[in-house]
């Protein structure tokens, strides 16, 4: 069994085993015509089930093969053009030969001793990031795995910070768009969900200022404590971005820790036209950032960035046997003083490696040309009367809902758009997303794919509408 360590002496079973894989990964990619294969799990399960994990191939070629049938088949390919679902990304090439070297030189990002180079590339890559943004020379940060966790640790420094030792005091204020993430943080942190106050939001689907000043005034005359606000900068269902200097005006006023989730909106740190949009998040108290969403990162590549690094210290904790306090005095930098993790990939050489290789602007240039395509598909929605599209985009976002003219039942349009949805998926033709607005059903294109083009939205529109028309078509005769 020795034979399938890494080692000095097993170089060439590796290069010939990940070259096979490589290989076979690549003609998959040149070979799919359409995102899915439209694969049950009913269909699947089986196919899984029946294997035997007690009873190995012996040989990488044969597993390979097995590969094909239980995943390589019928996975979902985010690279298509008419994947236009959830936030994921089409990868580039350098990113992944970075995962290629992390994942083979398994470096632990913890301790020095276990990473050497790669801690300081993290931290440069945190600095780099950091400046991006413009929170200043103190600034600090350290990778995650993702922004929910980056979430998590952004309101767990808030809460220390907060200094209240009366934790039902404590509130968090947000808009009634911003991700989940925040109320699952409030429950974990022993606040209850209860503590997040949800901020209306404006047409643009943009926190409302004016309300969460007058929810401030209300928590101060209460006697209870403002301990953070969180701005969004490209919500998960719309890609708004809320205002971010008029909540940072706030912040300050009431003395309330500003963190900004920028989970999806972090691409336009990069970008060459669009960065403007993140005016304001320079005076956040913390940051998340997702490179594996608008900076075309594998999974996972996350961040959260701080303004004052010192405020790290509240996920610290020093272990005798892995970073003892001596370390501290002696200068050996240590990632895990930071993280709420200990054992931790070098997620950070992927960014590293498409930094060197493509530069900012080329990833800015990326994410500029899925926005710009937003736009190009907002005008088409806006222009086809079989569709209501709520809100001009931001980022690269666009929620709509198809709507029959001869249809004139909330309900039924509810159910024509769920079928439309399903029955697309099904056909593997195409994958969208879905969401409610105002407590009825909508659909949603998320576009990350520069690939994609109008003519792949407009084709993906005449499906649906076709789905929609086949189940009111077939509803009404049943009627």
């Amino acid at each position: 069994m020795r034979s399938h360590l890494l080692n000095d002496a097993t170089a060439e079973s590796y290069r010939r085993s990940v070259t096979e894989g490589v290989e076979r990964v690549a003609g998959k990619l040149a070979a799919t015509r359409r995102p899915f294969t439209g694969v049950t799990p009913a269909e699947l399960a089986p196919v899984i089930d029946a294997v035997d994990l007690d009873r190995p191939l012996g040989d990488a070629s044969a597993a390979l093969d097995e590969l094909e049938d239980v995943y390589l088949r019928d996975a979902v390919y985010f690279h298509h053009p008419r994947y236009l679902g959830h936030l994921n990304c089409p990868v580039v090439i350098p990113a992944v030969l970075g995962e290629a070297v992390l994942s083979a030189v398994n470096s632990s990002l913890d301790t020095w001793d276990q990473s050497a180079g790669g801690t300081l590339i993290e931290r440069k890559i945190i600095d780099w990031t950091t400046a991006r943004i413009g929170l200043g020379p103190l600034a600090d940060g350290v990778f995650t795995s993702g922004g929910t966790q980056s979430n998590l640790q952004a309101l767990l420094l808030a809460r220390e910070e907060a200094g209240s030792q009366d934790l039902s005091k404590l509130r968090i204020f947000s808009s009634e768009c911003s991700h989940f993430s925040v109320q699952k943080s409030a429950q974990l942190l022993g606040l209850g969900r209860d503590a997040v106050i949800a901020i209306p939001v404006d047409r643009e689907k943009r926190m409302q200022s004016v309300v969460l000043a007058a929810e401030l005034e209300a928590c101060r005359a209460e006697g209870l404590v403002p301990m953070a606000i969180v701005a969004t900068a490209g919500t998960t269902d719309f890609g708004s971005i809320d205002p971010l200097p008029e909540i940072a005006a706030l912040a300050a006023e009431y003395g309330a820790w500003m963190h900004v989730d920028a989970a999806y909106g972090c691409g336009l740190l990069a970008s060459t036209t669009r960065r403007h949009l993140l005016d304001g998040i320079e005076n956040a108290d913390s940051v998340t950032v997702d490179f594996h969403k608008s900076f075309f990162q594998p999974v996972s590549s996350s961040a959260v960035l701080v303004r004052d690094g010192a405020t790290l210290r509240h996920a610290t904790y020093h272990a005798d046997y892995l970073n003892p306090r001596r370390t501290v005095a002696e200068q050996i930098p240590n990632q895990v003083d930071k993280s709420l993790q200990t054992t931790r990939r070098f997620d950070a050489l992927k960014l590293w490696m498409t930094l060197r290789v493509m530069g900012a602007d080329g990833i800015g240039e990326l994410f500029d040309e899925v926005c710009a395509l937003a736009r190009e598909g907002h005008a088409l929605l806006a222009a086809d009367p079989r569709y209501d599209v709520v809100v001009e985009p931001q980022l690269s976002t666009l929620v709509y809902r198809y709507v029959p003219e001869a249809v004139t039942s909330p309900a039924d349009i509810d159910r024509a758009n769920l079928y439309a949805r399903k029955a697309l998926f099904a056909s593997g033709e195409a994958v969208v997303a879905g969401t409610k607005v105002d407590g009825r059903q909508y659909l949603k294109f998320t576009l990350l794919n520069p690939e994609t083009t109008a003519a792949d939205i407009a084709a993906v529109l005449d499906l649906i509408a076709g789905h929609a028309e086949q189940y009111l078509g077939e509803t009404l005769v049943h009627a």
